[in-house]
């Protein structure tokens, strides 16, 4: 059996760091994603793997990164959609999407798109990082995808993190029956530097001592790891949504098909794969 490649994007820190660095023993092949250069490099010397830069507030890295991963990995077994981030006020990507929706969805969703035949070809798993703000504070308007009516930091990332569970549902309706598995989760509250650049309330947890009391990004990665590393049908259920490596229930809209199938359709055109 071939060695497994394991694409983590969001890998210079955090979960995505820690999951790379477990992986990584276990003895798969590791390719890491990164924003910042010195800190993506600093990874992937210390594990000795190929890394890959991209901001996804930009699509065009998104679609260059695709490019080089097709070129230059002939599978991709897993695909670890980690990169994301709690932002601040509104902004506009050079796309012209708001940008914490392109950031958390649009940017991981065209990945997954441009991967899709390498993806089916080695029967990959799909893991998409969410978080319990989609119950917290997500309530997508299709018709406002960019809410430009209603923005609040929180808000937009709830409706990010709810995006990436929508996704991960039709995902698997659209393709589970041509040999890709998905699952959305959870990995708790993690102790990271995820919303240091934001004006949310939330950024305040992270700098007190609450902070201090949070568990350790090896500890939030573990179910990413659980998922990558057991079979899907059998140890889990694809398309299901998890913390703790158990299914989670997420919030009343997560379970919306025709919302899923709105919500591919309109990210599609958004980042042009029409």
């Amino acid at each position: 059996m071939p060695q497994r490649t394991v694409v983590i994007t969001g890998a210079s820190d955090g979960i995505g760091r820690a999951a790379a660095r477990t992986l990584k023993q276990r003895g798969d092949d590791i390719v890491i994603v990164g924003r910042s250069e010195a800190k993506t490099k600093a990874v992937a010397d210390e594990l000795a793997v190929p890394y890959y830069l991209a901001d996804y507030s930009r699509l065009s890295d998104v679609r260059t990164l695709a490019t080089r991963l097709l070129e230059n990995h002939p599978r991709i077994d897993v695909l670890a959609n980690n990169a994301g981030g709690l932002l601040s006020a509104r902004e506009e990507t050079e796309d012209g999407f708001e940008k914490t929706l392109q950031v958390n969805h649009l940017a991981p969703f065209l990945l997954t798109n441009l991967l899709l035949d390498r993806l089916q070809h080695s029967k990959g798993v799909v893991i998409n990082t969410a978080s319990i703000a989609n119950s917290l504070y997500g309530k997508i308007d299709i018709d406002d995808l960019n809410l430009t009516k209603k923005y609040t930091p929180n808000h937009a990332y709830g409706n990010g993190k709810l995006a990436n569970i929508l996704f991960t549902r039709e995902l698997q309706k659209r393709y589970g029956s041509s040999g890709i598995e998905a699952a959305a989760f959870h990995p708790g509250i993690v102790r990271t530097s995820f919303a240091a650049g934001s004006s949310s309330n939330l950024r305040f947890v992270y700098r007190t001592v609450l902070g201090r009391l949070m568990m350790s990004p090896e500890k939030g990665s573990d179910t990413l790891v659980w998922l990558a590393t057991t079979e899907p049908g059998v140890d889990w259920v694809p398309g299901e949504y998890y913390e703790r490596r158990r299914i989670q229930k997420a919030t009343k809209q997560a379970y919306d098909e025709a919302l899923a199938s709105r919500l591919w359709e309109a990210s599609a055109s958004m980042v042009g794969l029409d």
